[in-house]
């Protein structure tokens, strides 16, 4: 029996002591005489500042940069892991509000950047401690077309606390206090998800069947909340001109539509020689004609049921990193040393896992529901591979990092891979081997191919909700029919998962996310397919300076050194070959096993 006792919790009193730390109510005066200070002292006399006054406009710009996260990110942590505690929920709300509301006078800073001429900024340029500035600079001129006045910039920002993130806070508030019962006995929403898990079908359908329920239960307000999220992004992006649904997406990731539209178009091609040939295998394995929806994660009946304490997690995590890069574990090594990371499920806490960097010049936060499953120690390699990330770019400075959704997951799934191969390369029992790279395929195929059946699912709600409000009963219709497309003949989507769709919180915390799932994945798998053929000198270490530029330079410029090439369709195929490769592996020992 595996112990979790004894879990470790984060220690987050380097941002603050607690709600009633003083130098919370200081910070927060602080980020408003800064705000106001430079609408004083800059707003209409951008285009007449020497370099050196543009350059102390950005410094005290950074300075709120980080009192922001600060404030920010202390009231999301300490709320992540009490949802149901009512204090804790007020004061990340008002503190979202009040940063909202003392953020107004610097609006004025990225529209009259946007009305310079080049000259000017290229002037500035020839100052090298401007010229520092060029990621953060050339991501606010991007947007110039698309900038509003000022008057309507500070509307849509003052409001967006009652718009979007008002819906956004009802929906996980409401997530939150979701229960569940089977049997009598009540479960949360990590506890439940782990029931999915369960090598007994009976336990699996049980759960699944709850899930649904609730979920039926409450898709009312759930459809509502979706309707208006989908609604509010529509209207901004009409006032903006952004051409369809995902562009604005797009535009933060520096990707262009037709980039995204090769991948998923890639990924919609391959369906059947991926997902719908694994499920194939795994009904056989199942003993089944169709696997259930609730079985597509099923551990294999003939799987040891092995099960990991946290230090044995840690330890064989901490190895996969070491035998690919000593400098790579030495960075991760700080997150267990230093009380960084927040390990057991608990009541109140919400469900999933994250990295979490308030601060881009300062440490992040992992945040974990580790129950002893091999998946959580997997799990526990993708978030620290976020982690990993985030260290390499500490010195980029605090406004030039921008999470790019599309490279923020390639640390966290490269690190997922290599733990994985570890584990692998430990097993010398073929059946071993067959479930451990059937687990694996599982993944990849929740991660490249369902999260692009999210994709499409996405882009049918916006495109369809342009004509009316959606039904919850449309929505899940398009839910069926894009899962059945992706998961093929081998799996049974009926009236028991229709209503899951209520349940992917990043269709309405950050629509269009999670497309950058499968891009990052198919990224990865073509990344190590590089490293793999050894033909790139001291890949490690490449591979390290490439994380550490992710969010300042482009794709085609970081990815070179690799040979790859995101504008190019193969480079997508090359990503999914990995994945088939390993089902042509699971074909050949599921012969040789005569399973």
């Amino acid at each position: 029996m595996t112990k979790l006792n004894n879990l470790p919790a984060w220690d987050l009193s380097d941002l603050y002591k607690g709600l009633n730390d003083p130098q919370i109510e200081k910070d927060l005066n602080r980020y408003k005489k800064n705000a106001l200070a430079l609408q004083k002292n800059f707003k209409g006399k951008l285009e007449k500042l020497s370099a050196e006054e543009f350059l102390s406009a950005l410094k005290l710009l950074e300075k709120n940069s980080v009192l922001g996260g600060r404030l920010g990110g202390f009231a999301y942590l300490n709320m992540s892991t009490q949802m149901k505690n009512p204090e804790a929920m007020i004061f990340y709300q008002n503190i979202s509000e009040k940063l909202t509301d003392f953020a107004k006078p610097t609006v004025f800073f990225s529209l009259e950047l946007n009305k310079l001429p080049e000259s000017k900024i290229n002037e500035w340029f020839k100052n090298e401690k401007v010229a520092f500035y060029k990621p953060f600079i050339k991501r606010v001129r991007k947007y110039k077309k698309y900038e509003l006045s000022e008057e309507v910039e500070e509307v849509l920002l003052e409001k967006s606390v009652t718009s979007s993130e008002a819906w956004v806070r009802l929906y996980e508030e409401t997530s939150s206090r979701l229960s569940y019962t089977i049997d009598g006995k009540k479960y949360n929403d990590a506890e439940i998800s782990k029931l999915l898990l369960d090598k007994n079908a009976n336990t699996r359908h049980k759960a699944g069947a709850e899930l649904n329920r609730v979920a039926k239960e409450n898709a009312p307000l759930f459809t509502l909340i979706y309707n208006m999220v989908i609604k509010d992004k529509s209207i901004e992006d009409n006032k903006r001109g952004f051409q369809k649904p995902v562009s604005a997406r797009n535009m933060a990731e520096d990707v262009k539509d037709e980039v995204v539209d090769t991948l998923a178009k890639t990924v919609k091609d391959n369906y059947k020689n991926i997902a719908h040939r694994f499920y194939k295998l795994k009904a056989k394995w199942l003993g089944v004609k169709k696997i259930s929806y609730w079985d597509r994660n099923a551990p294999l009946p003939f799987s040891a049921d092995a099960t990991y304490t946290w230090d044995e997690a840690v330890k064989t995590v901490l190895s996969g990193y070491e035998k690919f890069s000593p400098d790579l574990k030495k960075i991760a090594d700080d997150f267990f040393k230093k009380g960084w990371i927040d390990v057991p499920p608990r009541d109140g806490k919400r469900s999933g896992a994250f990295c979490s960097g308030p601060i881009a010049s300062e440490h992040p936060y992992l945040f974990l529901n580790f129950v002893g499953k091999q998946n959580d120690v997997l799990t526990l390699a993708h978030e620290l591979g976020h982690g990993c990330h985030h260290q390499l770019r500490l010195k980029n400075g605090d406004l030039n990092e921008h999470s790019r959704m599309t490279t923020e997951e390639v640390a966290s799934v490269f690190g997922e891979m290599l733990v994985f191969q570890g584990l692998l390369s430990n097993l010398k029992d073929d059946k071993a081997k067959l479930c451990l790279i059937a687990s694996k395929v599982n993944d990849m195929i929740n991660t490249a191919i369902r999260q692009i059946a999210f994709h499409f699912f996405e882009t049918r709600a916006h495109e369809e909700r342009k004509k009316g409000e959606l039904s919850e009963e449309r929505l899940c219709e398009i839910w069926v029919e894009e899962m059945k497309a992706s998961l093929g003949d081998y799996v049974e989507v009926g009236d028991d998962a229709k209503y899951i769709w209520s349940g992917v919180g990043h269709f309405f915390f950050l629509p269009f996310y999670v497309y950058a799932y499968s891009f990052a994945d198919c990224l990865v798998n073509s990344l190590y397919q590089v490293y793999q053929e050894g033909k790139v000198k001291d890949f490690p270490k490449k591979y390290l300076h490439l994380l550490s530029q992710t969010a300042i330079g482009d794709y085609e410029k970081i990815l070179k050194p690799f040979d790859l090439n995101p504008n190019d369709p193969k480079f997508w195929a090359k990503g999914l070959k990995l994945i088939s490769s390993y089902i042509d592996e699971l074909e050949r020992l599921d012969k040789k096993l005569g399973k």
